[in-house]
């Protein structure tokens, strides 16, 4: 056989064996008997007159080990993704019953003391929340006086300015917050009770009373 010979039969069988590698899935396993079945192929028809230099076959091997490497990385990432999601699910359930809260202006007065919340960026020399009606209307004003930076708590009684109960419905709330002069950044929060915990697509959630289904990472404090 000649060598162009050698070589039209070696350019036939690599074509034919990529194209095999082509179609196979992207497993780890599959790759490898891919890359195996190439690299035989490339043995058996190499020209007899320029043969495979060995630090060419050396670095095939490496290629396929370093491939092969990447994916069981891929799996473990993976696994130690699934572990975690399931502990933070664990974890998450001892959230159960208590109170938290998640960003947002919505209070519901049913009668009873309203739990909310404020987030401050900084130490604030005074902070007011003003209970608005849906018209917009202020209801009532709470003083807060000076706060720390950070979670703040607070509680509407339920209580007008005027002292009557105000009635039940939805109402929302907004916030002033100053040092000195200058204004405080201030996000208002809202507060519910969880009431159980959810996992989606590794994805952990609490389901909070009357806010539906919060991601984990939205919580910002347990009360």
């Amino acid at each position: 056989m000649t060598t162009t010979a050698v070589q039209n039969s070696n350019a036939t069988n690599a074509t034919t064996a990529v194209g095999a590698l082509g179609a196979a899935s992207s497993s780890a396993a599959s790759i490898q008997n891919s890359f195996l079945t190439l690299l035989v192929t490339q043995l058996q028809n190499q020209d007899p007159l320029n043969p495979m230099d060995n630090s060419q076959l050396t670095s095939q091997l490496a290629q396929i080990s370093t491939v092969n490497g990447i994916q069981q990385m891929n799996t473990t990432m993976q696994n130690l993704a699934t572990s975690y999601s399931a502990g933070q699910s664990l974890q998450s359930a001892s959230m159960i019953g208590h109170q938290v809260l998640t960003s947002g202006n919505g209070l519901t007065m049913n009668g009873s003391p309203v739990t909310a919340g404020i987030q401050l960026g900084g130490a604030a020399s005074g902070v007011t929340v003003q209970v608005l009606s849906a018209t917009g209307a202020v209801v009532r004003t709470l003083q807060l006086g000076a706060q720390p930076g950070g979670v703040v708590p607070f509680q509407w009684d339920g209580l007008t300015d005027s002292g009557a109960q105000a009635a039940a419905g939805s109402y929302t709330f907004a916030i002033k917050a100053t040092s000195g002069a200058q204004a405080v950044d201030a996000t208002p929060l809202v507060a519910g009770t969880v009431s159980s915990v959810t996992l989606s697509g590794g994805n952990v959630g609490v389901n909070v009373n009357g806010l539906g289904n919060v991601p984990l990472s939205q919580i910002i404090s347990i009360l």
